[in-house]
């Protein structure tokens, strides 16, 4: 919580460069999507158009407002932000910055918002907006989430917790899946996209896990394995997981550890664990990763990479508004694009229906 509340001079910087590079995007209204003319005649275009007013529910950290306020200013929308209370000095401090530039630069005065209360009262008034409120995206615990949805009278876009698997595979690149597994864990492990559980084949266990996870208990990590595992790193603190561990988004350094047999055991277990966010299989074999892309049912899957890429900015979006587990209309790290609908412009020479 410290960690997300904390704003250094870095993360002031890093703020103003996204703000900076969604600047620099191309402007997502008025895109033609595509066209086509009607053999009677009918010119149909389908164009990007903003979605209106969106309302962000968020928790923490403060530099959710700079990107969310960029974001949503960039796609044409007007936006609500409400913060939580542990952050609303400085959420207040930052939305203030922004909304007198906007205005300086010539931005209708209330496109950018910051709800000034925390009592949760407000938030069930917004959520009851229908007609004046376009959408409603929540970011924060699931808690949070759950309780926006079952309030909720306007839309909805959601993401829930973070349960991201890494599986190494039989023949993987042990160097390689170490660099991988340890970065997915350790570099920042209280976000949605680091790794949860890990997935080992059993024929890889031997040479990669103890070393492993010597290197996690380094760096203050807490192992709980399946038996398998656990007789693998005989000899090593790893307490016993437990079917309630499965599902754990930790957001901790916190890590579960299973050996599964196959391809398909590792699949099966992300699919019925996983909560859609990220996945990711290190292997050589291209028949193996070609599945684990096809048959993983995940907003980001990935081929010997980490789980922590899963973000706006390291996608090249600017910033993101949040990561959508949803099918519709979002889906994964959401940028300009997933701020915008479209609307069908159709264009015509006296036409009747007949």
């Amino acid at each position: 919580m410290l960690d997300r509340l904390l704003l250094t001079e870095a993360r002031i910087h890093e703020m103003a460069d996204g703000l900076r590079a969604i600047a620099r995007l191309p402007d997502p209204v008025g895109e033609t999507l595509c066209a086509w003319r009607r053999p009677n005649g009918l010119q149909i275009r389908k164009v990007r158009v903003p979605i209106g007013v969106v309302v962000i529910v968020y928790e923490a950290r403060p530099n959710v407002t700079a990107d969310c306020a960029g974001l949503c200013l960039k796609s044409g929308n007007a936006v609500i932000l409400r913060g939580g209370s542990e952050a609303h000095r400085s959420n207040t401090a930052i939305a203030r910055a922004l909304a007198s530039a906007a205005r300086g630069a010539g931005v209708p005065a209330g496109a950018i918002q910051l709800v000034p209360v925390t009592d949760r009262r407000g938030v069930d008034v917004l959520l009851s907006l229908v007609g004046l409120v376009d959408v409603v995206i929540p970011r924060g615990g699931e808690g949070l989430i759950r309780s926006v949805v079952e309030k909720a009278k306007v839309p909805v876009i959601k993401q829930y917790k973070g349960v991201c698997h890494t599986f190494v595979d039989a023949g993987a690149d042990l160097p390689m899946a170490r660099r991988i597994c340890y970065n997915a864990k350790v570099q920042r492990p209280g976000v949605c996209n680091a790794m949860e559980h890990l997935l080992v084949h059993r024929a890889a266990a031997p040479a990669f896990l103890p070393a492993m996870a010597r290197q996690y208990l380094a760096a203050g990590v807490e192992l709980r394995g399946d038996e398998a595992a656990r007789r693998v790193l005989r000899g090593l603190p790893v307490k016993a997981a437990t079917e309630q561990d499965w599902p754990t988004e930790y957001l901790d350094l916190i890590l579960s550890v299973k050996v599964v047999g196959s391809l398909d055991e590792a699949i099966r277990h992300v699919q019925r664990y996983g909560s859609g966010h990220s996945e990711a299989i290190v292997t050589r074999n291209r028949a193996h990763a070609r599945r684990f892309l096809n048959e993983v049912d995940a907003a980001c899957v990935y081929v010997n990479a980490s789980t922590r890429f899963t973000d706006g900015g390291q996608f090249g979006l600017g910033a993101e508004i949040g990561i959508s587990t949803d099918k519709l209309h979002a889906r994964g790290p959401m940028g300009l694009e997933e701020l915008t609908t479209y609307k069908y412009l159709v264009t015509g020479r006296g036409q009747i229906r007949g």
